[in-house]
Order: C-alpha cells, then sequence, then structure tokens
C-alpha cells in the first residue's frame, strides 16, 4: 500500500498518507475492541457473581459501553481550583497515547505489523515505562493527598513489576535469538516435539510464561493488584479528581494497556499469529483470527482472576514483586542461558 502511495502522490507524501491509514486501521479497530471488552468484562464478573450484567441498552447490552462514554462525554469537565491545570489535563492524555503507541510493533500476522522493527521488544519496554507518568503527573496535579498517595504507590508498583517482565523476556530473547516481535513469533513454530507451537509449552520457559501473566497484571493495576484505585483507603486513586472525558482517557487507556499485556502474552510465549499445532489445515485459519482467539481467552483470565481473586496488601504486592518474582525470574536467565550454551555450543 506505501508503495502504491508513494506511486500516486510522490515518495514523502505517499509515505505519510500511508501510514496515517495504517495507524487509524489499528487504532480505529482497538477503540471499538475496548468499548466491547468492557462489556464483556462486565458480562464475567456478573456471571460469577451470580447477576444478569448490561442487559438493558441494546441486544443483551452491548450497547452500553457507548452509551457511558456518551454520558461522559456530555459532562462537564471540573478541575480543581489548587490543581494546575497543565499538567492535570496532561497527565490522561500522556495514558492514553502512550496505550496507543505500544501497539506499533505488535504483529498481528506474518508481515502485518506497522512497524517491523529490530527492536520491537525494546521499544515495548520503553513505552511501557512512560505510561506510569500518566498517573504520576496525575496524582501530583490534582493537589489533594489521596490522588498523590495512589500516584506513589503506582511509581513503586509499577517499577517494581518491570524488573521482573524485564528478565522474563531476556530469557524469551535469549531462546529466539532475536528482538524483533515477529522474529519471535517464528522462532515459536513446531518449537515442542517438533509439532507444537509455542514457548509456554516448554517446560523450562512455562514457568517464565506464568511469571510474565501475573506481573501483567501487576503492571496494569488489575486486580487484585489494583492498589493504586483502592477505594477503601484512596476513594478513587489517581483517578478522584478526574470526571468526563479526562476521566475517561484513563479508562481507556487501561483497557487498552489490558489488551496490549494479553496480545503479549501471546506473541511471546504462545505463537501469537501461529496455530497451536504445526498442522497443515490449521494454516488456512488466518493468523490474525488465532492471534484474536488467545488475546480473548488471556483476557478472560485477566476478568477471572478479577472476579475471583481478593485485593493484596500492599506489603504482600512488594514482596511477591521483590522477593519472589525479581530473584525466580533472574535465576531463571541462568538457567535458560546455561541450558542454551550446553545444548547449542557444546560448552
Amino acid at each position: 500500500m506505501t508503495e502504491w502511495f508513494q506511486s500516486l502522490i510522490g515518495h514523502g507524501l505517499g509515505w505519510f498518507v500511508a501510514t496515517l491509514i495504517l495507524i487509524l486501521m489499528i487504532s480505529l479497530p482497538l477503540m471499538l475492541a475496548v468499548a466491547m471488552v468492557i462489556y464483556g468484562d462486565r458480562k464475567i464478573w456478573a456471571a460469577m457473581a451470580l447477576r444478569r450484567g448490561p442487559n438493558v441498552v441494546g441486544p443483551f447490552g452491548v450497547l452500553q459501553s457507548f452509551a457511558d462514554g456518551l454520558k461522559v462525554f456530555l459532562q462537564e469537565v471540573i478541575i480543581p481550583s489548587a490543581a494546575n491545570k497543565g499538567l492535570f489535563l496532561i497527565a490522561p492524555i500522556i495514558t492514553f497515547t502512550v496505550a496507543q503507541l505500544a501497539w506499533a510493533v505488535i504483529p498481528f500476522g506474518k508481515h502485518m505489523v506497522l512497524a517491523n522493527i529490530n527492536v520491537g521488544l525494546l521499544y515495548i519496554l520503553a513505552i511501557s515505562s512512560i505510561g506510569v507518568y500518566g498517573i504520576i503527573i496525575a496524582g501530583w496535579a490534582s493537589n489533594s493527598k489521596y490522588p498523590f498517595y495512589s500516584a506513589m504507590r503506582a511509581a513503586a508498583q509499577m517499577v517494581s513489576y518491570e524488573v521482573s517482565i524485564g528478565f522474563v523476556l531476556v530469557t524469551v530473547v535469549l531462546w529466539s535469538g532475536t528482538f524483533n516481535l515477529s522474529g519471535i513469533v517464528e522462532a515459536q513454530r513446531a518449537h515442542v516435539f517438533g509439532i507444537i507451537n509455542g514457548f509456554g509449552f516448554n517446560p523450562l520457559l512455562f514457568p517464565m510464561a506464568v511469571v510474565f501473566l501475573i506481573s501483567a497484571m501487576a503492571e496494569t493495576g488489575r486486580a487484585p493488584f489494583d492498589l493504586t484505585e483502592a477505594e477503601s483507603e484512596l476513594v478513587a486513586g489517581y483517578q478522584t479528581e478526574y470526571s468526563s472525558m479526562v476521566f475517561a482517557l484513563y479508562w481507556l487507556g487501561e483497557y487498552a494497556n489490558v489488551l496490549l499485556m494479553c496480545a503479549l502474552n501471546a506473541v511471546l510465549f504462545w505463537g501469537g499469529w501461529l496455530p497451536p499445532i504445526d498442522w497443515a489445515p490449521l494454516y488456512h485459519i488466518p493468523g490474525i483470527v488465532w492471534l484474536f482467539i488467545k488475546v480473548l481467552a488471556f483476557f478472560f483470565v485477566f476478568s477471572w482472576v478479577k472476579a475471583t481473586v481478593p485485593r493484596y496488601r500492599y506489603d504482600q504486592l512488594m514482596r511477591l514483586g521483590w522477593k519472589i518474582f525479581l530473584p525466580l525470574s533472574l535465576f531463571w536467565v541462568f538457567l535458560v542461558s546455561g541450558y542454551l550454551m550446553i545444548t547449542r555450543y557444546g560448552v
């Protein structure tokens, strides 16, 4: 498509128009997906609590998320008089924008990626680390103690689990030999017994898949790790002073990040767009369908955990990150690297 636009309207402008269209082809369906997974989230919670969930607005309540979006859009944006107005408004924009930017390197299928860069995994780490600034700035700019406490919690929580996530990703890079996400997916083809696709089926990497899944929940602030917005002691956390669309941007950013982590789980450990088994008839199903199924499966796990597991205490949260996941992931880096040196190089 890029070449066609370049031949039509020139090299520079053609590249710009083609890239803009590709960005919209990712971001607009993503926003629609966020609206639908919010509905799915509420339905899963309701089913597990033996309730009905959204069932009035639209068939089976599927339009409830859009009604909620219209409601917040029509509300007034209230900025506290003591708040730093510039930073107060910039903070949710940062969170929402960062949640969108990370999708640029996610491969939806073979040759179906916006930016197929060689350091895609490092790009993901860099972008996800920026996301915490939106929450910290919101807590500070609100000029209220409860959002500020929440911002400090968020900073500690996200940094803690990003460290263990970093070491988990090192094991994946060691085994695949590349930072490119498409290359990581291809390295998982027929990985186990020559027929099963996915690092997660490898007994040596399966523990890291579990650590990554739990750390992803903590990184996105999902229950039982939602200490940044614990209503029992923080009212609503860093979102306390927000209303209308600036509040909705946090809501959209959170679910976009959840979907991103579900996609990363699928891409890094469970074969991405590849079918579970390296069997020719399964490849007739488009790769994006396989990825979509895996993302939905992980999203169900996220909702399942939120509906059933009670919230951690903050000391338990920090203990899990620093005293369990960090030593475990660091040890696994040595274990995987040692195994690969022995088996691949005969050291």
